[in-house]
């Protein structure tokens, strides 16, 4: 079974990261809803971003502008993204934290902006998460690149999309595509470029064998 981690969470180091909805519901329903919640981890990364979204949203363009402007030239983050896919019930996430509790304090954050949006939207009330996000620890980049690949592949794994390239709301068209405002910062990573990675991820003929490799990275296996 895999061994997630249960210690803090060390500095420089990149984690595989799943959180899921409480008993599986569906907590992304439409475009708007998964575009919230990648604002929500755009924006909550940067430490000095201090404002509830809803407040940030309620400012003219000009104030929000001025606001982005300046905490992504400060760049002071509490975690680096790598790569992300949203889907219907979970979330995956591979971070790098880069302060003290960082991963801690940016999911925290995210989940608690997005519970508190979903809640109101859907006139709900109650806990939107099922317990405590999980992590795991990525050994070595080899793990990270085929990780990636995993988190990009899972929208069509799960028969939500036929083609890859359908899905909005994962980071892979940012691996392959030039893309103003990027989320996440790979290129120390992964060494490919971007159409090397794209066969490597398009064409499956040693996934399988990649997979049995890496199942203790595959957390949602061993969770409920």
């Amino acid at each position: 079974m895999a061994q997630i981690r249960k210690d803090q969470l060390v500095n420089d180091h990149s984690y595989h990261i799943f959180t899921r909805s409480i008993s599986k519901f569906v907590i992304f329903n439409n475009g708007k809803e998964y575009q919230r919640m990648l604002k929500l981890i755009d924006l909550y990364r940067y430490q000095n971003f201090t404002y509830r979204f809803s407040n940030f949203h309620r400012m003219s363009e000009l104030s929000q502008k001025h606001v982005l402007e300046k905490i992504r030239k400060d760049n002071n983050v509490l975690v680096e993204i790598i790569a992300y896919c949203l889907m219907p019930t979970h979330i995956h996430l591979i971070l790098k934290q880069k302060t003290k509790n960082g991963i801690s304090k940016f999911i925290s954050r995210v989940l608690n902006g997005y519970s508190r949006y979903f809640n109101t939207i859907h006139q709900r009330t109650g806990p939107l998460w099922s317990g405590r996000f999980k992590s795991v620890l990525i050994e070595n980049d080899e793990q990270l690149l085929h990780l990636t690949r995993y988190l990009h592949l899972n929208p069509t794994s799960a028969g939500l999309i036929k083609n890859i390239n359908k899905w909005n709301y994962s980071s892979y068209f940012e691996y392959i595509k030039p893309v103003k405002n990027k989320l996440c910062n790979y290129r120390w990573a992964i060494g490919l470029k971007s159409k090397e990675y794209q066969k490597f991820v398009e064409d499956r003929k040693d996934l399988q064998k990649q997979i049995s490799l890496m199942k203790h990275l595959i957390i949602e296996e061993y969770v409920g």
